[in-house]
């Protein structure tokens, strides 16, 4: 830890008072060195400590650092502590500080060296596979964020949307599944029919589920959404 990373996360939060977590930005480090990946977690998190604007993105991957926050007693436990039992458990409780709306503090310091290495649980637990990341992503998204009075759109036809589809039909959870791949559109998968993403502009005040990783293609969405009026923090979500 920092020297002083209590002091400051102490002082943030009695400043600050109930309903608020205090937040520090994290630096990995390894005997093995850092994989590109956890590098851009550690950038793409920082970011978002800096401003506090961590539930911007909350769909994404887990917003708040494990090692790296601090709470009131009664807040916590007012979100259910750890006695949930959905993995991974700091997501989970990501999401629960979200439901219960505290405030990110924003912090600009380092306060966390979050050491890496091979045999880390969220490496080795298959708590922390990919499809458990997923199930706490639309668990909460029903529950918090998808309205029933608008319609739901699904982008793209890869594993990761598929693996939404299967989950929302399941549910009973009717949506329009766009994509922009010209080989896919027109065909159906589980039944299903994939729509030009473009389609989105003629279905009234939807929300959108966004599967597409690639950043650039992102900025592309994003782009598009724009341009056809999607702008608000609950119009769409990105997962990935």
């Amino acid at each position: 830890m920092h020297p002083q990373k209590l002091e400051f996360m102490s002082k943030s939060l009695l400043r600050s008072g109930r309903g608020h977590v205090a937040l520090g930005q994290v630096a990995y480090f390894s005997e093995t060195g850092i994989s590109d990946g956890y590098q851009r977690y550690e950038r793409w998190l920082n970011k978002l400590i800096a401003k506090g604007i961590n539930y911007r993105e909350i769909y994404k991957e887990c917003v708040i650092p494990s090692p790296s926050w601090m709470a009131h007693k009664e807040d916590l436990d007012a979100c259910g502590a750890f006695s949930s039992d959905r993995y991974p458990e700091d997501y989970d409780l990501a999401f629960r500080f979200y439901e219960k709306d505290l405030k990110c503090l924003p912090c600009q310091k380092v306060l966390h060296l979050w050491r890496d290495y091979p045999t880390r649980t969220s490496r080795t637990s298959e708590h922390y596979a990919q499809n458990y990341f997923l199930d706490i992503k639309l668990h909460y998204f029903l529950k918090l964020d998808k309205s029933d009075k608008r319609s739901l759109a699904l982008w793209g036809a890869g594993f990761k949307g598929k693996t939404i589809a299967k989950f929302l039909l399941s549910k009973q959870v009717d949506f329009f599944w766009l994509c922009d791949n010209p080989k896919k559109i027109g065909k159906k998968i589980y039944g299903k029919e994939l729509l030009p993403y473009t389609y989105l502009a003629s279905l009234d005040n939807a929300q959108s589920i966004i599967t597409v990783a690639n950043e650039e293609a992102q900025m592309e969405i994003r782009s598009y959404l724009s341009q056809i009026g999607y702008t608000g923090d609950r119009d769409s979500f990105f997962f990935c």
